[in-house]
């Protein structure tokens, strides 16, 4: 009895550490996280820009579509205008943040419909392997092979530009990275004591690869939804410039840009302000990546 109950006290702390194992680790990831400056200072910058996106037009006392022609080509602190006034009068301010709806929208809304397609066709792939995996991973490779840009602007062409079809566009085109990833992580899990054992006690393969699998992954795939979101600004961005995105009146980040390129000499702050915006965005939102790639690999030293 004295010897068992020994045994017992000897293995009680790794049964009771057993447990609280996963929140440990999520804790380290944490305050890993908050260690890490530069990543806070993103996450810092995107709430300010999506706080001030959201309640910000509904403060100003100018709308983005007023024209003023008086006020035509104001400089920035002239007057009402804090950031000056657009070839048509309009409050530059107003429209800055009208566009950020718009081009944060599309970059998470992307992101998110990304995220979808690539898990599903990498858990599959990952999965099963053999001629279903090999299948799927061809098409990503073969897709892969076209020059993102140029598929891009294709797609866009020939479709009607709107906030829905962009974000489409920019999810149809930003998905393939996503698969390949969760496909290597998957195929790496399924061969693991408890994929296999879910396996033996009869759990169906939608269990073994939602339920077991895929939160495993979970590391590598927020890292890269992260990265995705400023892919998608700067291609929304990139599209816009040229004429295939977000048409006018409806304001982007892009399109405003694109709208500034006759006035950079007589009015640079046209061009500076809305580049400012993207610059700030896609920084900002890389850092934050950054943050979470090194949080979640303990053998990274954060500074």
């Amino acid at each position: 009895m004295e010897t068992s109950s020994m045994a017992a006290a000897a293995q009680s702390p790794q049964a009771a550490g057993a447990g609280p194992a996963p929140r440990r680790k999520k804790n380290s990831a944490l305050r890993r996280l908050v260690r890490h400056r530069l990543a806070l200072f993103g996450v810092a910058v995107i709430l300010f820009l999506v706080l001030a996106c959201s309640i910000g037009p509904l403060l100003l006392p100018f709308d983005d579509t007023t024209v003023d022609i008086l006020a035509r080509f104001s400089g920035p602190l002239s007057g009402a205008h804090v950031l000056g006034t657009d070839q048509l009068g309009r409050d530059m301010l107003a429209r800055l943040l009208m566009a950020g709806r718009i081009s944060l929208a599309v970059g998470f809304g992307s992101m998110i419909l990304s995220m979808i397609i690539g898990v599903l066709i990498g858990v599959i792939a990952g999965y099963y392997g053999g001629v279903v995996g090999a299948v799927l991973m061809r098409f990503v490779d073969a897709v892969l092979c076209f020059p993102i840009i140029f598929l891009l602007l294709a797609l866009a062409a020939f479709i009607k530009p709107s906030v829905g079809s962009i974000i489409f566009l920019l999810a149809a085109t930003g998905w393939m990275e996503v698969a390949r990833i969760v496909e290597g992580q998957i195929r790496s899990l399924r061969e693991r004591d408890y994929a296999v054992a879910a396996l033996a006690l009869g759990a169906g393969d939608g269990r073994i690869m939602f339920k077991e699998l895929l939160p495993n992954a979970v590391a590598p795939i927020v890292v890269s939804a992260t990265l995705n979101v400023a892919y998608a600004i700067l291609m929304e961005s990139y599209i816009s410039f040229l004429g295939y995105g977000i048409q006018p009146p409806t304001p982007s980040w892009g399109n405003m840009l694109g709208g500034a390129q006759s006035y950079l000499e007589s009015a640079p702050w046209l061009a500076i302000l809305p580049g400012v915006m993207i610059a700030l965005a896609v920084t900002s939102i890389n850092f934050i990546g950054d943050g979470l790639r090194d949080a979640l690999d303990p053998r990274v030293e954060v500074q």
